[in-house]
């Protein structure tokens, strides 16, 4: 069983976001870095660029897959994770902490109303 924070939503693509005011800090969850195994490489897109909710946000390559990460909610990405451009691995060691990709100021905080709680999440991941 991967580890599913309660205080945390989630998005059906395998990122967690946590809200924190208008903004909010999304990663991968636990589940989808072990289905990646190991991260070696992430590519991020452009701060202060406008995102819909579910817009590519980045790429993450592991040494079996690349795959895209989705904005969870609309809004400004503020900041990415600039210690994952040395240190890719984080993702994969602490995905629920410095393992973090991006932040963005949500330009329609309603839309955490629309994210998965802990517990649909976790039904999800065990499918």
């Amino acid at each position: 069983m991967t580890d599913v924070p309660k205080d945390l939503k989630y998005i059906d693509t395998h990122e967690w976001i946590k809200g924190e005011g208008d903004k909010v800090v999304v990663g991968i969850t636990d589940y989808a870095q072990t289905k990646l195994t190991d991260i070696v490489y992430v590519e991020f897109g452009d701060t202060g660029r406008e995102v819909k909710k579910g817009d590519e946000i980045g790429t993450v390559e592991s040494v079996k897959t690349v795959t895209e990460l989705y904005a969870p909610v609309s809004g400004t990405v503020e900041e990415y994770n600039s210690e994952l451009e040395d240190s890719p691995q984080l993702m994969n060691q602490d995905p629920y902490g410095n393992g973090w990709f991006v932040k963005i100021k949500m330009s329609d905080p309603s839309e955490m109303g629309q994210l998965l709680d802990p517990s649909s999440y976790s039904k999800l991941a065990e499918d």
